[in-house]
């Protein structure tokens, strides 16, 4: 009897090692170190939505000038001289938005890829001419602000998905397809900003910014905007700017003035009084607004954007 319960009870335990047999050869190795992250530097808080767009999970993301910063008054310190140095990636806007970079990339010792997220692109001229404003804001002869049209930033998605797919060829399927799902919310993006406008009548889209930073939104979406000689960040204006721009504002029966999150609220303001426009709100041009703003992301701000106009010029049509 005692040898029968014996043997009953080590066929058991065999079969219980049997049926274990597969779960244990489940069990995970012992954890390794996670893959540390592609470190990748951004000129600017725009450029930096887009890497970790593109990036997720994969990419540690860095920026020279923050949100709700001033790239026209970038001055470069030791610590981005720093972060330079332990990129392997940099990523810059070019067509001279950027006029400081070659110089402090090179003084950095970075030689790592440098990618032009404008690569590819047809710039529009920039009005009024070129220069370097004194803040090494170079723009030379195009207009920088690309990203201002969806369908531009499409293709800085486009060079930001090949450039990390190159730097880490690993992650290319992560890449690649974060970065189809982002193209397609992109899409549906400039589908609602046309939308947004198609009630307006043409002749009603007309509108005065901080400085010349809207052109690609204006070519893009059928709406006529003026920059404001002198009211950004790039020049201190004249007497003469302000009263030309006065004249101009009530000649072209412009609906609405807007201020830039970087730039001179006050003169806008001042000129809204001695007008008829309206002060449509604040737009965000260069920079994204900080994660509790109203515009933390691309799409974000372009969304903020597109209803600040829409809602101004909708007003003034009352």
């Amino acid at each position: 009897m005692e040898t029968s319960v014996i043997r009953r009870s080590i066929l058991a335990a065999a079969a219980l090692l049997v049926l274990a047999g597969p779960v244990l050869a489940q069990e995970p190795a012992p954890a390794t170190a996670p893959v540390e992250p592609l470190r990748v530097v951004a000129s600017f808080s725009i450029l930096g939505d887009l890497v970790k767009q593109v990036g997720g999970p994969r990419v540690a993301v860095e920026l020279l000038v923050g949100a709700d910063a001033d790239m026209h008054a970038f001055q470069p310190s030791p610590a981005d001289s720093r972060k330079l140095a332990g990129a392997r990636l940099v990523v810059i806007n070019g067509l001279g938005f950027e006029g400081w970079a070659e110089r402090m990339i090179k003084a950095s010792g970075y030689a790592g890829p440098v990618v032009v997220a404008t690569r590819g692109l047809k710039p529009l001229a920039r009005a009024g001419g070129g220069g370097d404003h004194g803040h090494g804001h170079d723009h030379g002869g195009d207009d920088p602000h690309a990203w201002q049209s969806v369908a531009n930033a499409k293709l800085y998605v486009a060079n930001i998905r090949d450039a990390l797919a190159a730097a880490d060829p690993s992650g290319e399927a992560a890449y690649r397809a974060a970065a189809e799902t982002y193209l397609q919310r992109l899409d549906q993006l400039d589908r609602d900003i046309v939308a947004a406008f198609a009630s307006i009548p043409k002749e009603r889209r007309r509108v005065i910014t901080a400085h010349q930073a809207f052109r690609y939104f204006g070519a893009a979406y059928g709406i006529t905007v003026r920059g404001a000689k002198g009211i950004g960040d790039e020049a201190e204006p004249t007497a003469r700017d302000i009263a030309e721009l006065i004249r101009q504002i009530k000649k072209e029966r412009i609906r609405a003035v807007f201020v830039e999150s970087t730039a001179n609220r006050r003169l806008i303001e001042r000129i809204a009084k001695e007008t008829d426009a309206r002060v449509g709100g604040v737009l965000y041009a260069d920079a994204l607004s900080g994660p509790g703003g109203p515009a933390p992301g691309y799409v974000e701000m372009m969304r903020h954007n597109t209803e600040a106009i829409a809602a101004a010029l909708r007003d003034t049509a009352n």
